[in-house]
């Protein structure tokens, strides 16, 4: 994304970011700080929240301008790329501001929103999706065989290939429907009044679709609350993340669904694909499973107790 790399957690640029990035997942996600949103009475209690927000938001659009902007226009300026050469999110951004498509405001925020919309879910899919795989040996040896049959033993996996693995795609999928990283989505508004179903919708509504229970209806779905990747290879195998059935929309819908879709699938094709193939992925000593606790009171999803899994290699 950025082109930088952290050496450990002790990294003090990592150290500042994971803080700002923990500081505003805080703000953002609990029912506690920002009721005044979808409780408009309440709005005078707010209890400095704005206040909050405005200053967690500029330090960390001055960060980002520091280490990832500036920093990037500083190497650009004294080490041109060659035409040949491999280009990453931010080197696009800034020829984009540079053919004055963007301003430097519009820099910032893009960065910001890639940092937090394509970042922090998809890690959270990828937590979901190995505490289901540790869960369920099965699916992760069906998985595996899938990988050494089509690629062979030892080649890794790489993005092209992860749309020649059906099992692959059946496995995000279903991690992504049961485990939805956002379940209501990212709330919307409406401009003008409005009326839906028989019901007014005044102006400036907060809309929230439960995009969880669309795709966990037992009406709609076979025995959902099992993790089964073959349902999306049986009878819901035209099934996509792209939005294409109102029943599961992980990303949204229509101009303002998750522009994320296009890292997040092949993030969580690669690392899943390359872990399964490369260990054997198992609970801590003594334990069977793990705990997929779900933790309440959160926008998102997130796992309530983390576990540290045992990652046994493999021999080729």
């Amino acid at each position: 994304m950025f082109d930088t790399r952290f050496e450990s957690e002790e990294d003090p640029l990592f150290v500042k970011l994971k803080a700002l990035n923990g500081e505003r997942s805080r703000l953002a996600q609990s029912f506690e700080y920002n009721y005044g949103d979808f409780i408009p009475i309440l709005r005078p209690f707010l209890r400095g929240y704005l206040k909050i927000c405005k200053e967690v938001k500029d330090r960390r659009l001055q960060l980002f301008k520091d280490y990832f902007v500036d920093e990037r226009k500083k190497l650009a300026s004294t080490k041109p790329m060659d035409n040949n050469g491999l280009k990453c999110a931010i080197d696009h951004i800034l020829e984009a501001q540079q053919k004055g498509e963007i301003n430097e405001d519009n820099v910032l925020y893009i960065v910001e929103n890639i940092n937090v919309a394509a970042i922090e879910t998809t890690l959270w899919s990828i937590e979901w999706g190995i505490s289901e795989l540790v869960n369920h040996p099965e699916i992760q040896k069906k998985l595996r065989e899938e990988i050494d049959t089509m690629l062979g033993p030892g080649v890794q996996v790489t993005e092209p290939d992860t749309h020649k693995l059906p099992y692959l795609q059946a496995v995000i999928k279903e991690t992504l429907r049961l485990r939805m990283a956002i379940p209501l989505l990212v709330p919307h508004m409406n401009l003008h009044d409005a009326k839906l179903g028989g019901y007014d919708i005044p102006a400036e509504s907060k809309i929230l679709v439960n995009a969880w229970w669309l795709a966990n209806n037992p009406v709609q779905w076979k025995k959902p609350e099992e993790f089964r990747p073959e349902r999306f290879l049986e009878e819901e195998s035209k099934v996509e993340a792209n939005g294409n059935d109102f029943r599961y929309l992980p990303f949204g819908v229509g101009r303002r669904s998750c522009p994320g879709i296009i890292l997040a699938l092949p993030i969580l094709g690669i690392t899943l694909g390359r872990l399964v193939q490369n260990f054997e992925l198992l609970p801590p000593p003594g334990q069977s499973k793990i705990d997929t606790s779900e933790k309440g009171g959160q926008f998102s999803l997130h796992i309530l107790k983390h576990s540290t899994i045992v990652l046994k290699p493999r021999s080729f």
